[in-house]
């Protein structure tokens, strides 16, 4: 059976991305857009709620700068613990159909583009994806009961991770790229901790629904 050919942009804004060019998209962010929008819009806030679309709905799903604001750990209404970024992970694996791709990207650790944000509270490093990948992931202990396959994993730079993909929007060209490597110079001649690995983790995951 083939993937539905929509795509849902998480945190998407005003301007939702469509890395695989799907054709109809769809977005979700935490408010409302400003004016009328060319794509379907739904808003809810992720950490508390879940995505908004019933099971197997898109064919890919798409997170950009996105997942790193997503708590780890976060307390319940009853005195109790929730695990946000799990749940979230539960939710994307729910809605994309068996052989639908996630695409996220993250500033990860050890690069400062990582922290310097103080909304960044979920630290993704380059072996988090394991947590949900494989037929018994170790996120299992905390809930996660959906199963991802790697495509890729790999780090690279925000730009290219951009412009990777045939839908997505060419919105960091290269004065943009330069300002980025410009700051990073000047946070290196100040003496701050400079790493130079690339910034970003890219994840491209493949939803396996067993009953398929």
């Amino acid at each position: 059976m083939p993937v539905p050919d929509r795509h849902l942009d998480l945190g998407c804004g005003d301007a939702p991305r469509n890395p695989y060019g799907r054709a109809q998209l769809c977005g979700i962010d935490i408010r409302a857009p400003d004016g009328d929008v060319a794509h379907e819009h739904r808003t809810a806030n992720l950490v508390v709620a879940p995505i908004p679309y019933p099971d197997g709905s898109f064919g890919s799903v798409s997170a950009y700068d996105f997942i790193e604001h997503v708590p780890r750990i976060f307390p319940d209404a009853n005195g109790g613990t929730r695990f946000p970024f799990v749940e979230l992970m539960n939710e994307i694996w729910r809605v994309l159909a068996h052989d639908g791709r996630l695409y996220a990207l993250t500033p990860a650790f050890p690069h400062t583009d990582a922290f310097v944000d103080p909304t960044h509270v979920n630290i993704i490093t380059d072996d988090s994806h394991a947590y949900f990948c494989g037929p018994a992931p170790d996120g299992r202990m905390y809930g996660f009961h959906g199963h991802f396959e790697i495509v890729r994993v790999v780090r690279t730079e925000r730009g290219a991770a951009y412009s990777a993909l045939p839908g997505s929007p060419q919105n960091h060209g290269p004065r943009k790229l330069a300002a980025r490597a410009l700051r990073r110079w000047l946070r290196w001649t100040r003496g701050r901790a400079f790493t130079p690995r690339a910034p970003y983790l890219l994840w491209e995951l493949r939803a396996v629904k067993a009953d398929r």
